[in-house]
């Protein structure tokens, strides 16, 4: 833990995420880091898109793809994501027919990761060469018959996180497609949901603050990560999931921001430039 003598005096709002895939981090913070000055607010990823973009935090972890569509608003905090090379087991497309045949058919996205809803339509458009229909709501309320377009609307559902755990563990889909999967299938790279970023102006006015927020987090990462045991003890039972179950989940999980992971990031970004969704300069990386 970092020496309270040594916290900057400048406060810093950071934005997390608590969903089972963040627990090494998120647990370790939340249990060990005490500092006045360094107030956390937990929300969806969308949410913190908005947030940090708005001015109303300073760092968060946020989806790739916030970063993408607004390259001149942060900068990049390295060594840290959420990513996979090959299967995430957490992000799926649940399905009632094959994939090659939801042409023209209804997919419900889920609302809260901006960056999954980017990565189906690229595989299910630019690699798959179809056309589907696309409805924006809450997968978990809509299979459960809430809302007013309730279970039995849609042909596929995207879902993440928690609640595509808890649907995969359902089954009550036919197919069930997961999308890192798919991508490292048809790119040869991992995928990166997530990255920890800061806006622009809050590093240039306060670098130290950055630097010790950025350093702490690293090492509740490393310490999350030695202590899967003790992490799994505390998240599985919120999903709910068996402790092993939980282990094997977190243990293929990938958490820095290596060489092939940035690489496979600014593939996911060619897409979306090409796309027309994110501009140019959103390359190259800014990585702090």
């Amino acid at each position: 833990m970092i020496d309270p003598l040594s916290w900057p005096a400048s406060v810093a709002r950071l934005g997390m995420v608590s969903f089972l895939n963040t627990a090494p981090l998120y647990e370790t913070w939340t249990k060990t880091v005490i500092n006045p000055e360094w107030r956390a607010r937990e929300a969806p990823p969308t949410v913190l898109n908005r947030l940090l973009f708005a001015g109303e935090l300073d760092l968060a972890m946020i989806s790739s793809q916030e970063y993408a569509i607004h390259p001149a608003s942060y900068r990049i905090l390295s060594g840290l994501a959420i990513a996979a090379t090959g299967s995430v087991d957490s992000v799926f497309l649940f399905s009632r027919y094959p994939l090659r045949d939801l042409h023209n058919r209804l997919i419900l996205l889920s609302s809260r990761s901006q960056t999954s809803v980017s990565l189906v339509k690229i595989i299910l458009e630019d690699f798959y060469g179809l056309q589907p229909r696309y409805l924006v709501g809450d997968e978990m309320a809509r299979s459960m018959g809430e809302g007013v377009n309730a279970a039995g609307d849609y042909d596929a559902a995207l879902s993440i996180g928690d609640a595509a755990l808890c649907l995969a563990a359902a089954g009550d889909y036919a197919y069930s497609f997961d999308l890192a999967k798919i991508w490292y299938d048809h790119t040869g790279l991992p995928f990166v949901f997530a990255i920890w970023a800061v806006r622009e102006d809050f590093w240039r006015a306060h670098p130290a603050t950055v630097t010790a927020i950025h350093g702490q987090l690293k090492n509740c990462l490393r310490q999350g990560l030695a202590n899967l045991d003790e992490i799994c003890r505390l998240a599985a039972p919120r999903v709910p999931m068996t402790r092993g179950a939980c282990r094997r989940y977190l243990s293929g999980m990938e958490y820095d921001l290596n060489l092939q992971h940035q690489a496979g990031l600014i593939r996911f970004f060619e897409m979306l430039i090409r796309r027309g969704e994110a501009p140019t300069t959103a390359l190259p990386l800014k990585i702090i």
